[in-house]
């Protein structure tokens, strides 16, 4: 029989040494790839906030630059005031780029556009896509690292766009789970409303993270750190953590549909072309 597990159980952990460690895989990364800086989409919400503060205790903020990129059909202005304060607040260079108008000339150039409603999920993905695009430019132009803010309960869960918020070159917080990113970001000394803010993407109007998921962050954590830390067979989940075996089912099936996001582009197994190539053409590889 499992023990049982609570949240409290989840975050108790020395986040001083939390934070020498990603400070520490965040200075490497930069040295070890040679380029000048980090560059990080800031949203005004927990990971990117907490990313943030983590690069700029890390590297300084001579070599962070932040773009703040809303749409204003969807993104709150007390977001981008949020993101605009802190980035104020840790003195590191920022740029406000409404994405609105790309937004606009992909809606016009697409024939399969139909509207906003119907296309709500694929205008959405579009709308991550295009902040990746642009944090890519930046990198490019300024010879920067993107730096990536998904904490590991996203990633486990697939709760993020392919090559939108996914596509980045390194993600401090992929170790965290949400609810251990939030005490990071007190330890950080971030204020408590962007720290308990509510996940919420907004790629499109009202778009919180627990209203589309159907289960709060709290279960979440708990399910995949019994699951994947305390390595607890399924079926005893439930009664470990309290939390519903629907709920429980729910979880460990966003884990498995989301699988393809995690393991990259798949190919086809090399080794029967290199046999091939080296016993020469006329010779059929082995089937």
């Amino acid at each position: 029989m499992a023990r049982r597990v609570t949240l409290e159980d989840l975050v108790d952990i020395d986040y001083r040494w939390v934070e020498g460690y990603l400070g520490r895989f965040v200075e490497e990364e930069l040295r070890g790839s040679g380029r000048r800086g980090y560059v990080i989409g800031l949203s005004g919400g927990l990971d990117s906030s907490t990313t943030l503060a983590l690069a700029v205790r890390s590297v300084g903020e001579e070599r962070v630059l932040a773009l703040v990129m809303p749409d204003p059909e969807v993104t709150p202005q007390t977001d981008v005031e949020d993101a605009i304060s802190l980035a104020k607040t840790l003195n590191v260079r920022y740029h406000v780029i409404n994405i609105a108008p790309i937004l606009d000339a992909y809606r016009g150039a697409l024939p399969i556009y139909e509207s906003e409603e119907k296309d709500m999920v694929p205008l959405g993905n579009l709308r991550a896509r295009i902040r990746m695009s642009i944090l890519y430019y930046y990198a490019n132009k300024l010879d920067y690292l993107v730096l990536g803010t998904s904490d590991r309960s996203e990633l486990l869960i697939g709760y993020y766009t392919k090559y939108g918020d996914g596509g980045v070159d390194i993600a401090p917080l992929a170790v965290l789970y949400k609810s251990q990113v939030r005490r990071l970001a007190l330890h950080l000394g971030l204020p408590e409303r962007i720290a308990f803010k509510p996940s919420a993407p907004r790629l499109w109007r009202g778009h919180e993270a627990e209203r589309e998921l159907g289960v709060s962050y709290e279960h979440i954590d708990l399910v995949l750190y019994s699951k994947f830390d305390l390595r607890y067979p399924d079926e005893e989940i439930p009664e470990a953590t309290g939390v519903s075996e629907a709920v429980v089912r729910r979880v460990l099936e966003m884990y498995r549909r989301s699988e393809h996001k995690r393991i990259g582009v798949k190919t086809p197994d090399v080794r029967p072309v290199v046999e091939l190539t080296v016993r020469g053409r006329s010779t059929r590889p082995p089937t």
